[in-house]
């Protein structure tokens, strides 16, 4: 257990938000028990000075960072999609490119070598195939854990994934040429870029696509895959995909977790083992080079979190 506990980090998704000094937030953190933490996409400027401080004292070890890190100085809440790789337009690319270089070159300022990255996704012009989809399972009333015994609603999924599919095809060339792009960047500072599945079904890439996309990218070094366990569950509720298999399929490439459980009814960023997540299925994966990060809703309390924290100890250790 002590050996997970070393390892465990904490996501600040948990608690930027309330905290104006960086430093009082790590301390706040390492009060809870942790040595590592994530610095994730709601690190404004001003906490900055306090979280060099923290790091520079030795009082936390960074083991990741999550784009965009820190935020744009116009920026005050948690936003890692404010510009996407898959952007038509240049001008949001040229800025997505812009802020990921500050994210790399602050995880190298904080010690990190993992970029938790999302990869943006396929847009329709007339309508969104997963709003209607998620608009006709409102009006079903049918119970999230229970739509995949519906042919109803397998016959609606199964055509919102076909044009989320036909989309895809002119979407993804675009992502990875952009990935191509930042990749020697990332080689140059000896840094990986892990690209995490999605709860979305319109963000990219598909996940039965993803091994596919990083091959693609020919950077096992730098090229990686972070898989956060609640997305990957929201997706197995709904049918899209296995979790064991995905996982299965992804571990060669596997560099890190996102580790919250998600409620029958869909809601994430819950407490490990009071959800329908498979955590000793999860603990067959983890391998002692994988980081390991809780990311909890900030609506959970300082007991909620212990609580994780002492659950993943135990069912990882």
């Amino acid at each position: 257990m002590s050996s997970i506990l070393d390892r465990l980090s904490l996501s600040t998704c948990w608690c930027s938000a309330r905290h104006s000094d960086g430093y009082e937030m790590v301390q706040e953190m390492v009060g809870l028990g942790f040595k590592r933490i994530e610095l994730s996409h709601g690190i404004r400027i001003s906490l900055v000075p306090g979280i060099l401080q923290a790091v520079e004292e030795g009082l936390v070890e960074i083991s990741s960072v999550h784009n965009f890190c820190p935020l744009p100085g116009s920026v005050q809440h948690a936003a890692p999609n404010l510009y996407q790789p898959s952007a038509v337009d240049c001008r949001e690319l040229s800025l997505w490119h812009r802020y990921t270089i500050r994210t790399l070159d602050f995880a190298l300022k904080v010690g990190a070598d993992r970029v938790v990255m999302h990869s943006g996704r396929v847009c329709f012009f007339f309508y969104s195939a997963e709003k209607r989809l998620e608009k006709w399972i409102d009006e079903s009333e049918i119970p999230t854990h229970e739509l995949t015994e519906s042919p109803v609603f397998i016959k609606r999924r199964d055509k919102a994934m076909k044009s989320i599919r036909r989309v895809a095809k002119k979407t993804i060339p675009r992502i990875r040429e952009n990935y191509e792009k930042l990749l020697p960047e990332v080689k140059e500072r000896g840094l990986r870029l892990c690209l995490e599945n999605r709860e979305g079904m319109e963000e990219m890439p598909i996940d039965g696509d993803y091994d596919d996309f990083l091959a693609s990218l020919n950077e096992p070094e730098h090229a990686s895959y972070w898989h956060d366990t609640g997305h990957a569950q929201i997706k197995h509720q709904l049918g899209l995909l296995d979790h064991r298999a995905h996982l299965e399929k992804m571990s060669p490439r596997l560099a890190g977790f996102h580790l919250h459980d998600v409620s029958e009814s869909g809601r994430d960023h819950q407490v490990p083992g009071s959800g329908t997540v498979d955590f000793q299925m999860i603990a067959e994966f983890v391998r002692p080079e994988h980081t390991l990060v809780l990311e909890l809703s900030p609506s959970l309390s300082v007991e909620e979190v212990v609580a994780s924290r002492d659950y993943i100890a135990a069912t990882l250790g």
